[in-house]
């Protein structure tokens, strides 16, 4: 049944409390806390109907309403604007992030960033290999048998394999080999670089041709490789400070953040940076996180996104200014990312 625009406003103030109080809410505070235009007796009916539809509950008897995931699902669906950050804020954001010197430091900044400005688990996925493309590939002769070879992305990510030669290699000789591999490398997706790749030696004289493929043989074991399936994590000890909203033990939760995959699936399920997704309570597959809500979007430059970032914590949120961070982080990633 749809909720008029009443019941909905009884709904966010019931939220609203509750996220802020940590108490169910009664007809009687809401009526003194919030300008609804109606009685305490109409409040009361209106809350009886929302309860009806379960959008709340009432923990024990005698007790004021609390939020269902599904009261907290039409709260975030509702939402007509996400809480903007004061300029001070923004202004932090964009300071702290622009000193980052690397792709490892832009991680680890903005990790640290989203878990201090939203007091929640904050991760942070690596750019995707399989969503970048080559910026420039360096040769280094370490030796007459050995080259290391270094391919650098358009997101600055670094990825460096020491290549074994079939035969000794004179600086000339390198040289020709690095500007045949950036000739043909450079600027290619990297989704469609294994194709170019093995067209790389006859882009060389007939002398390079076995140093080419073993070239190609690393840069192919490079690409192949799930090393995207990167992600930082940062302020799980901000759990603690919720305790209460994890009934029984806040064990499953930190079981689940142990997981790789289950990092990955949390944040990594991307389709656009404009696009910000919401996942709560029982709408986890993991059991261990039922408890909790994940607020995630895609970060990356246009309409491309590269890797997702996020935050996780109990279903009692304070969702407008979440969101809005998260939004704000990833924003500012892209942009950095690319400038660089």
């Amino acid at each position: 049944m749809t909720l008029d625009d009443r019941k909905l406003e009884v709904l966010r103030a019931i939220v609203e409390d509750y996220v802020s109080t940590h108490e169910p809410v009664g007809s009687k505070s809401l009526a003194e806390r919030h300008v609804l235009g109606v009685s305490p007796a109409t409040i009361r009916n209106d809350m009886a109907f929302l309860e009806d539809e379960g959008y709340i509950a009432q923990p024990h008897t005698s007790a004021g309403r609390i939020p269902t995931d599904k009261g907290y699902r039409l709260f975030v669906d509702r939402l007509s604007q996400v809480k903007p950050l004061s300029a001070p804020e923004r202004r932090a954001i964009q300071t702290f992030l622009d000193g980052a010197v690397d792709l490892d430091d832009v991680v680890r900044r903005s990790v640290r960033l989203l878990a201090q400005l939203t007091r929640q688990v904050a991760v942070v996925q690596y750019p995707a290999l399989s969503r970048s493309a080559v910026r420039h590939l360096e040769l280094v002769h370490l030796s007459d048998s050995r080259l290391l070879l270094v391919l650098i992305t358009d997101t600055g990510r670094v990825e460096q394999r020491v290549v074994q030669l079939p035969a000794a290699l004179g600086e000339d000789q390198v040289a020709e080999l690095r500007t045949a591999v950036n000739a043909g490398l450079t600027g290619r997706h990297l989704a469609d670089a294994p194709a170019q790749v093995e067209s790389l030696p006859d882009a060389v004289g007939l002398e390079l041709r076995p140093v080419m493929v073993s070239l190609g043989t690393v840069l192919l074991e490079t690409l192949a490789e799930r090393s995207e399936e990167r992600v930082m994590l940062a302020g799980t000890a901000n759990l603690t400070r919720s305790a209460l909203d994890f009934p029984g033990t806040i064990h499953p939760v930190l079981e689940a953040l142990e997981e790789q995959v289950v990092l990955l699936k949390l944040i990594g399920e991307i389709e656009t940076p404009s696009t910000l997704r919401v996942r709560i309570g029982e709408e986890h597959a993991v059991a261990g996180l039922r408890d909790t809500s994940v607020v995630s979007v895609g970060y990356g430059a246009g309409e491309q996104a590269l890797a997702g970032l996020g935050v996780l914590g109990p279903t009692r949120m304070d969702y407008p200014g979440t969101m809005s961070a998260v939004r704000a982080v990833a924003r500012y990633v892209g942009e950095l990312l690319a400038r660089q």
